[in-house]
């Protein structure tokens, strides 16, 4: 575990009051391996009051984790370029109401709200993607985002489908892409030296490489804004799934006033598709199900589930 003392003496700020982080409280033993809990730390990174033995019980995030206000937000500087690119962060609960998180994005963080919505999924794994593709990819998204005040929201690490999104951003002026908004969502418990980050309002260096021994992914240094979403756990995906749809949701339920002020509409919000496994099926199947349906774009020739997907598109009957 980590720990560093904040830099700021004078009171809490509107972040840490809204904002808040997960530990977990109690040391509980994974069934395969005793030596470790189920939140994922080892035994030795607990402190003697969180160890505890119990007969039967499964580590469970609601009973054996505490909230504490978050510790962790700033600005990330990444390293290795001609000059640092730099993205606001923070560190939250898994629970964080989305509303509080939007004013976080438009109020705190001076974002504009979007005027279309593009949640990019797909593979959390490497891939390659063929060179006529890519390029269409690369272009195709830039546009939009661009010539729309889009935002993008992604799984924010530099593998899969999010270093596929961040190297079709980097590709344009640096100018151009600061204008761009690209907004990463992950779990805390797997980014590569987050102990790095921890600290109230820093500016932190940050060198998005990691070592190959390492469980952790690094972040991709071509989003702007990370969401790092917290439930106690180490080394796990999952926590940010759903804190990812409710956002999604609720940044789509938002009214939008043209400057004329004479007509109003709601976000709309675009799935683009590239690669990816079963559950990609499932963020599909819940895209064109919801109320109203999320138009889905998918990128044919990426591979796996995105592949399925067109086919049976193309080749299935009108009536299902």
């Amino acid at each position: 575990m980590c720990f560093r003392q904040s830099n700021v003496f004078q009171g809490l700020s509107w972040v840490e009051l809204n904002f808040h982080r997960r530990e977990c409280a109690q040391f509980v033993p994974c069934a395969k391996d005793r030596t470790r809990c189920g939140c994922g730390r080892d035994r030795e990174t607990h402190t003697k009051k969180e160890v505890f033995f119990p007969p039967r019980d499964t580590w469970d995030v609601t009973r054996h984790t505490e909230l504490l206000g978050t510790d962790s937000y700033g600005t990330i500087e990444f390293q290795g370029g001609p000059h640092p690119i730099k993205a606001q962060y923070v560190r939250l609960d898994y629970e964080t109401k989305p509303g509080l998180v939007l004013e976080l994005l438009t109020k705190h963080w001076g974002l504009e709200m979007p005027k279309l919505l593009i949640s990019v999924h797909g593979g959390i794994a490497n891939f390659d993607l063929q060179p006529k593709l890519k390029r269409v990819f690369h272009k195709g998204l830039f546009k939009a985002a661009k010539t729309t005040g889009a935002w993008i929201m992604t799984g924010g690490t530099n593998t899969g489908v999010m270093f596929h999104v961040g190297e079709a951003l980097g590709d344009t002026l640096t100018q151009a892409r600061n204008n761009i908004v690209s907004i990463g969502i992950a779990p805390w418990g797997v980014v590569h030296k987050r102990c790095d980050l921890i600290g109230s309002d820093i500016v932190t260096a940050y060198h998005a490489i990691s070592t190959p021994k390492s469980t952790n992914v690094v972040l991709n240094s071509n989003h702007s804004h990370f969401l790092l979403v917290d439930n106690g756990t180490v080394g796990k995906y999952g926590c940010e799934i759903n804190f990812r749809k409710r956002l999604e949701k609720h940044i789509a339920q938002q009214r939008i006033i043209t400057r004329s002020g004479t007509k109003n509409y709601r976000t709309p919000v675009v799935c683009l598709v590239l690669e990816g496994g079963t559950n990609i099926i499932r963020t599909v199947l819940e895209c064109v199900t919801d109320t109203p349906p999320v138009p889905v774009v998918v990128c044919d020739g990426s591979g796996r589930a995105a592949d399925i997907l067109a086919f049976t598109h193309k080749y299935a009957l009108e009536d299902g």
